[in-house]
């Protein structure tokens, strides 16, 4: 390509750079019976499984603790002949407190329970009991209580079963593998047609309700015209009920993000854009792709072409023209009638050509420095970038370009 590099396909790269989370439907099974004190601890990023009780936050039961739960039953004991001596009237609304019923075994059947963020365990034991989880809210507290688990608890879908001994449930809430999600990672430069594609066929939400969605709902910056370039590319965790309004609008707030954390406002005055152009940029340097390194080079090559006027003429434009992905771009490409044409057309596209994740949008907003005019991706498969001033040189790696083409 002349002026910019070989396009990227993030249709291939199923992880990118994504490094983002986001929680947010349903891998179908349950996991293997967890051990008596413990199953596995939700976290925000994936580590290494707890290798011991103490690394899983429970505490073996030593001597002294052995010591003080003798104490804690003889106490119990004597509360207990104090009720008696009391009334049974006085035994019976007590009892629940001091011997909670609770079923034995791991259940059978399955049933799914959601997790209200925030729930506290007596919430969570309460709507255990209700689904006919466990025997009792108070068989749940008291597990939790006993293994110190309570800060453990994610909101969330569970798949569990009927009639689970209290701390049998609690151990599939502790374990991930309960949880009802599905995962859909979306790698940096996917065009919004593609990230739409991919949640219809991942996430199973109905590709005409995320083609229909209306804008206004999703929380688009002011400046942004459309989707495209706002679909922030990450890892989204996608739970049963949540609607095509719901992710998406978490898409574009995790954009929001990563706008304040590159202060993207602020800092596209500073190099003389706007902010839908700051974007508009990165989406540029996202599709010509290369490595991370690269990209402040093709930022500096797309200011240098814009302060001298000349045409940026770079082939992914042309391509999202007309809708393809291709490493070969023949000259009647250069041709085709579209304003995101930048061969034919002066200064940027009118918008954004794909979602540019954080690294795109820093080099956006701080392009290096040097005099380059032209730049090609001359080895694709090893993401070779080659930067040059000189007309010659450019034509020597579009000639290297097509060598490599031709021996791939």
């Amino acid at each position: 390509m002349s002026g910019g590099g070989t396009p990227n396909d993030p249709r291939e790269e199923e992880q990118g750079d994504v490094a983002d989370v986001i929680p947010f439907l349903a891998d179908d099974g349950l996991p293997e019976e967890a051990g008596p004190q413990g199953g596995e601890q939700p976290k925000d990023e994936p580590k290494d499984e707890p290798k011991d009780d103490a690394e899983a936050g429970v505490v073996p039961l030593t001597a002294p603790r052995k010591q003080a739960v003798r104490k804690a039953g003889l106490v119990a004991a004597g509360l207990i002949a104090v009720l008696v001596a009391l009334g049974i009237g006085a035994l019976a609304v007590f009892k629940p407190y001091l011997s909670p019923d609770d079923f034995e075994g791991t259940g059978s059947g399955t049933v799914t329970v959601r997790i209200a963020p925030g729930s506290s365990a007596e919430a969570i034991g309460s709507a255990l009991a209700e689904a006919g989880v466990v025997a009792s809210t108070q068989s749940f507290v008291r597990a939790t209580e006993d293994r110190a688990v309570a800060d453990r608890l994610r909101p969330g879908h569970y798949r569990l079963r009927k009639g689970m001994a209290a701390g049998a449930a609690l151990d599939l809430l502790l374990s991930p593998a309960s949880r009802v999600v599905r995962r859909v990672t979306l790698p940096e430069g996917m065009r919004v047609s593609e990230v739409l594609t991919r949640l219809a066929r991942q996430a199973g939400l109905p590709l005409k309700e995320l083609q229909s969605v209306d804008k206004a709902l999703v929380g688009l910056p002011k400046y942004a015209p459309g989707l495209e370039g706002f679909l922030f590319p990450a890892t989204y965790e996608i739970e049963p009920g949540d609607t095509a309004v719901d992710v998406l609008a978490a898409m574009v707030e995790r954009f929001g993000v990563a706008a304040r954390k590159v202060r993207l406002a602020e800092q596209a005055a500073h190099v003389h854009l706007t902010p839908l152009e700051a974007v508009t940029v990165a989406s540029l340097i996202q599709a010509e792709g290369g490595t991370d390194e690269d990209y402040p080079k093709i930022s500096r090559v797309i200011y240098n072409r814009l302060a001298k006027g000349t045409p940026l003429e770079i082939d992914s434009t042309v391509l999202y023209a007309q809708n393809r992905r291709t490493l070969r771009v023949t000259e009647r490409d250069t041709k085709v009638d579209s304003p995101y044409n930048t061969y034919r057309h002066k200064g940027l596209p009118p918008g954004p050509i794909a979602n540019p994740g954080e690294k795109a949008l820093m080099a956006a907003l701080h392009p290096a420095k040097g005099d380059w005019h032209w730049f090609v991706t001359t080895d694709p498969a090893h993401r070779i970038t080659k930067f040059t001033n000189k007309e010659s040189e450019f034509v020597r790696y579009r000639e290297e370009l097509n060598k490599n083409l031709g021996a791939s």
